[in-house]
């Protein structure tokens, strides 16, 4: 008897989820706990039970509080949030890569074409005009950097001047090589 009291006198107990209910229909010593009828028995299973000994003239009676948990917590919708953002800005983030790579790799196939036409470019540059528009959308929206994203749009359009130098369709200015 002792031993059972020096364990309830500690201040709170977390309940193990393998307890589905909390018998303390008591021997001879304890009187049993009266629930009010809202009271679920399956409230121990979630949360803590904090059990306190208060003296009495009669003898010792134990009160035991049943607190649910408490609710979800900030840190879990963040991480929901985040996983969601994620998600999100690694499909901006694809989608940039890909219109990029579509452009290089037709500036590349234009640059290596000997019989290549001025004409040939407007295809190009309406790759160009879909990847700038993915660019600042991402940019826009947060997933990339302003800076990153003018970049790379000034990659493109670093590339695209060295395909059109390359064939002779533009000769730069001597003023600005100086």
């Amino acid at each position: 008897m002792a031993a059972s009291m020096q364990c309830l006198s500690s201040s709170c107990w977390p309940i193990s989820l393998k307890f589905q209910s909390l018998s303390l229909s008591s021997p001879s010593a304890f009187k049993p706990l009266g629930f009010s009828s809202n009271t679920s028995t399956n409230v121990f299973s979630t949360g803590f039970v904090s059990i306190r000994p208060v003296e009495r003239q009669l003898g010792q009676l134990i009160v035991c509080e049943a607190a649910t948990t408490k609710k979800p917590d900030s840190a879990a919708k963040r991480a929901r949030q985040n996983e969601k953002r994620r998600v999100y800005h690694k499909a901006k983030k694809s989608e940039v890569r890909t219109r990029m790579k579509k452009v290089l790799e037709s500036l590349e196939v234009l640059r290596k074409k000997t019989d290549a036409q001025a004409e040939e470019v407007i295809t190009v540059e309406k790759l160009i005009a879909e990847a700038y528009s993915a660019i600042d959308k991402a940019v826009k929206v947060g997933t990339l950097h302003r800076n990153t994203g003018a970049r790379r749009k000034s990659r493109l359009a670093r590339r695209k001047k060295a395909v059109e130098i390359h064939h002779g369709w533009y000769t730069p200015s001597p003023e600005l090589t100086a």
